[in-house]
């Protein structure tokens, strides 16, 4: 079969080409939620964040990757409050080695983190009183997570 088949014959297939001039303009109207106090390790800060994750809420889950740490920002809050790591980097159970991402698992009430530079997923429970996670998948260069409403 060719492309020109396949494209001419499938009426639920739909291709948008967006074009954007080269001398587009922006409005610039946004606004900063989280961080936006310079690079650092403070808690109005964030250090290189990588995944993101908005609860239904409006709070703002973020992997730190910078500061090895999961923070949560809720919505018009000018600090955020860590919520996993920020022991440094390291690879104990407490302890992230550049985290790229994090979700939520309603579920369980769980943080699932990817801890890139320890190379596993890490479920951790969001209450209170949890000092460490549990490894989900070891050995694994995780860099982004997906979790749909089946839970896969």
């Amino acid at each position: 079969m060719r492309d020109k088949d396949l494209f001419d014959n499938d009426d639920s297939f739909s291709l948008f080409i967006v074009v954007i001039p080269i001398d587009a303009r922006w409005l610039q109207n946004g606004k900063t939620v989280a961080g936006g106090n310079g690079r650092g390790d403070a808690t109005n800060q964030l250090y290189w964040p990588h995944g993101l994750f908005v609860d239904d809420d409006q709070t703002m889950t973020i992997a730190d990757y910078g500061n090895n740490r999961i923070v949560q920002w809720k919505m018009g809050d000018t600090n955020g409050q860590v919520v996993a790591g920020g022991k440094g980097q390291g690879n104990r159970l407490d302890q992230w080695d550049r985290p790229t991402d994090v979700i939520i698992d309603k579920d369980t009430d769980s943080l699932i983190i990817c801890d890139w530079g320890n190379q596993r997923v890490v479920r951790w429970s969001r209450r209170s009183g949890t000092t460490q996670g549990e490894i989900l998948i070891n050995d694994i260069y995780c860099y982004g997570l997906f979790m749909d409403d089946q839970r896969y």
